[in-house]
């Protein structure tokens, strides 16, 4: 966890089951009060890591839990997200990873 200007920077990694294969960088969501971004990238190896930078401090325990959840449904492997929060609510947060997934090339991926 780092702290820059006001944003907090939090690192998460999850052991992936199901390879997200080669794609095109996917982003959905835009930043705005109270919403965020999340973009989705290939990467190698066999864990999903995921970093999430938000203007909400403090909240790195409700971050573990929504995207642990997250990796439940979607134990996506060789994947790096990326999120850019701007005090979106964990459904808002939920939401846009799902809507992100649905954009990988992968069967079997949809929410």
């Amino acid at each position: 966890m780092s702290l820059h200007a006001g944003i907090e920077t939090l690192d998460f990694s999850f052991e992936g089951r199901q390879a997200a294969g080669t794609f095109a960088p996917v982003l959905v969501g835009v930043v705005g009060s109270g919403n965020l971004e999340v973009m989705l990238e290939p990467a190698a190896g066999d864990a999903c890591s995921v970093q999430v930078e938000t203007s909400a401090r403090g909240f790195g325990a409700i971050w573990q839990a929504v995207l642990e959840d997250f990796h439940l449904r979607h134990p996506l492997a060789g994947l790096r997200v990326s999120i850019n929060d701007m005090g979106a609510t964990p459904a808002v947060v939920s939401l846009r990873l799902d809507q992100a997934v649905a954009e990988l090339p992968l069967s079997g991926n949809r929410p």
